[in-house]
C-alpha cells in the first residue's frame, strides 16, 4: 500500500495540556503503519467559538498506510484514553486530534471531512502548520503562507 503524508492538529485546554499533548504525540509515534513523525512547536491561543482557558496547539505530520477512516478511529481512541468528552460543539477539551490533511485528497464522509473544513480560518492551525511545513498547501485553498495574513488578527503565541 502507498504511503500518504498526513497532518494532524493537536489541541487541549483542560488539565495539564502540555503533558497531555506530549503524551498524545508519543502515542501518534507508536501508531502502526506510520513513520517519519515530526511536530511543530507549541502555540498558545485564546478559545475561538468556545470557552475555557487558553488552548495549547501543535501540528504533527507523518507518513502512513492507514486509511483515512482507520487514522480517524486511532485518533479518537487516543482522545478517549485522555478523557475526551463531547458534551457540545466546541466544548473545552482535554485533547483534540484532527485529521487536517491526508495527502492532497479531498474526503467527505459522514464522519470525516478533509481538508479540515475550518483549518484555513484558524491561526492555531495555520501558524503551527507553517512552522512545520512552510511549503504546505491546503487543497482548494492554496499555500498556507498565503492564508496566514487572513488570520493575522487572531492572537497566537509560540511557547517553547
Amino acid at each position: 500500500m502507498t504511503e500518504t503524508l498526513v497532518y494532524v492538529g493537536l489541541g487541549a485546554n483542560l488539565g495539564d495540556a502540555r503533558s497531555v499533548l506530549a503524551a498524545a504525540y508519543a502515542e501518534l509515534q507508536r501508531l502502526p503503519q506510520t513513520r517519519g513523525h515530526r511536530c511543530s512547536p507549541w502555540f498558545r491561543t485564546a478559545p475561538i467559538d468556545s470557552s475555557g482557558p487558553d488552548y495549547l496547539n501543535a501540528v504533527a505530520c507523518f507518513d502512513t498506510t492507514l486509511s483515512p477512516q482507520a487514522l480517524l478511529d486511532a485518533l479518537q481512541r487516543i482522545e478517549s484514553a485522555h478523557g475526551r468528552e463531547r458534551p457540545y460543539r466546541n466544548a473545552p477539551r482535554t485533547l483534540d486530534l484532527d485529521v487536517l490533511l491526508y495527502g492532497d485528497q479531498s474526503i467527505a464522509t459522514p464522519t470525516l471531512s478533509v481538508p479540515h473544513p475550518r483549518m484555513h480560518l484558524r491561526a492555531f492551525v495555520l501558524q503551527p502548520l507553517e512552522a512545520l511545513a512552510p511549503e504546505a498547501v491546503i487543497p482548494g485553498r492554496g499555500p498556507v503562507s498565503t492564508l496566514l495574513p487572513s488570520v493575522a488578527g487572531q492572537a497566537i503565541e509560540r511557547v517553547d
